[in-house]
């Protein structure tokens, strides 16, 4: 069976035993991981209106960038050196009037400091990346407290802490850039499976896929883990690009069922097996394309495949670690560890249709899909998962900032998995529910407030919760469908 390495609310409850003819039930939950609110980092630039006195940092703010200016002079002085300091606060309230294990709202909250420094500016060293970033989480998860769905209700839900994200050295290479090798501690949800249209929903399957995140030791090296490696990008065609990494095979030791209580401050650096991914990206109009005035403007589009395989040990899903059917002690002893793991994705994203009447090329209704799947049931507590959706960028004329997004995810139980349900039914005597997917829609609209706040309310509604999970607090009963109403907001400080 699929041991979980991390409590991050995605909870799906399997590990059933039988002790003296009594039928127990011991719950594990399985790993959700998500990509965060972007925090990009850029260069300050300096202006006429830098702070002078404690409140300077006032006038103009409603046209700021910055909550807080250049902070007192702290930007344009780092910026001297080439380096940038950027921290993003995301605060949210999420509730569920209906469905779940009991109803009820929660906060929580995630801010996010990077400082990242260019060799050029600060060494005369071209090309060169140096970055750190760290999270504070806070506050607490709905999908742990009220959901127990698969797919949990947002990308930024993790266990309270203060801990390093990611530490790494990136360097380019060759003419027009068209290699770049970055080392050091990474999560991959930065730049592996990544649809960029996704990003705008707060659900966490629309980052780090429901696959990876369930079948992953430890969930993977993506939010709030990240695990040391290399990754190669290398561009050989202007409309193409190639993506490879060996990372570490687990983001935690494995001494711990739950890696972020294993790895609490994100400096242990484990190095556990070996996770290889890859990755190949066309996008259209390629890099450097020119489009002249009396052409109209193309329908742009980026689309990637990939795999990835992890070296480590995968305990089966019906057997216990001794081989012993986890529904039927008394069974005889069969192999339970398989060697490695992997799975394939696709991610596409495609406008649809631009505004001809916006010069800025602004305005667009685009599609985006992710797929992933492996073959592999035996050893994967979910063997397929998928993400599709619309976003309309300024769907109001004018408000170039604010985005509608409609979306959807379905998450696939494996047949191992339900042949635990079935088993567990069978020798019990009882009418176990046999778990089988998982499927949320989405609808939510980002409104820029000001430049550096965005305001986003936000609906899920949820189909069969866990995949049809019974509910701890109701015997005999699924969880209901569930409705999730919600308001998060972005500051840029």
């Amino acid at each position: 069976m699929r041991h979980s390495k991390s409590t991050r609310p995605c909870y799906l409850r399997k590990h059933i035993y039988f002790l003296g003819g009594l039928c127990g039930v011991a719950l594990s939950a399985t790993n959700a991981h998500a990509t965060p609110p972007a925090l990009a980092a850029n260069s300050f630039q300096s202006s006429t209106n830098e702070a002078t006195g404690p409140f300077e940092f006032l006038n103009g703010i409603s046209r700021s960038g910055y909550l807080l200016g250049d902070m007192w002079g702290l930007r344009p002085w780092l910026s001297q050196y080439g380096m940038s300091l950027n921290i993003l606060e995301t605060s949210e309230v999420l509730g569920n009037p209906t469905g779940g294990t009991h109803h009820g709202a929660d906060y929580d909250g995630l801010t996010q400091m990077s400082l990242e420094l260019e060799t050029e500016k600060a060494f005369h060293l071209y090309g060169g990346t140096f970055n750190v970033s760290a999270l504070q989480i806070h506050g607490r998860n709905l999908s742990a407290d009220y959901l127990d769905s698969l797919q949990t209700a947002s990308g930024i839900e993790a266990d309270r802490a203060t801990r390093l994200w990611e530490l790494w050295y990136q360097q380019k290479f060759l003419e027009e850039d068209r290699l770049d090798v970055k080392i050091g501690q990474q999560s991959l949800d930065q730049e592996f499976m990544v649809s960029q249209e996704a990003l705008a929903f707060v659900n966490t399957m629309f980052g780090w896929p429901m696959v990876p995140s369930a079948d992953m030791p430890g969930g993977g090296p993506a939010y709030p883990l990240s695990a040391p490696g290399v990754r190669v990008r290398v561009r050989p065609f202007n409309s193409v690009t190639f993506l490879a990494g060996v990372f570490s095979g687990s983001p935690a030791p494995n001494t711990n069922p739950d890696p972020q209580k294993a790895n609490p401050s994100g400096v242990s650096f484990p190095f556990n097996g070996a996770l290889l991914i890859a990755e190949l990206q066309y996008s259209y109009p390629s890099l450097g394309t020119m489009v002249t005035g009396d052409q109209s403007s193309s329908l742009s589009g980026t689309y990637k495949i990939g795999a990835w395989y992890d070296t480590e040990n995968f305990p089966d899903q019906e057997y216990d670690d001794t081989g012993l059917s986890l529904a039927n002690p008394a069974s005889d002893g069969v192999p339970a560890a398989h060697d490695g793991d992997y799975a394939f994705y696709a991610v596409m994203d495609q406008v649809l249709w631009n505004d001809p009447k916006d010069e800025n090329a602004d305005r667009t209704i685009n599609f985006f899909a992710r797929a992933m799947g492996t073959p592999l049931e035996n050893r994967n507590l979910i063997d397929f998962s998928m993400n599709a959706g619309f976003t309309f960028h300024e769907p109001i004329r004018n408000r170039d900032d604010d985005t509608l997004g409609i979306g959807m995810g379905y998450a696939k139980v494996s047949s191992g998995a339900s042949a635990l349900d079935r088993d567990t039914g069978f020798y019990s005597g009882s009418s176990y529910p046999v778990q089988s997917g998982e499927t949320f829609v989405e609808v939510t609209y980002q409104y820029e407030l000001t430049p550096w706040c965005t305001l986003q309310p936000d609906f899920q509604y949820v189909f069969n919760p866990g995949g049809g999970l019974p509910n701890p607090n109701a015997p005999g009963q699924r969880i209901k469908n569930e409705a999730v109403f919600g308001l998060r907001a972005n500051i840029i400080f």
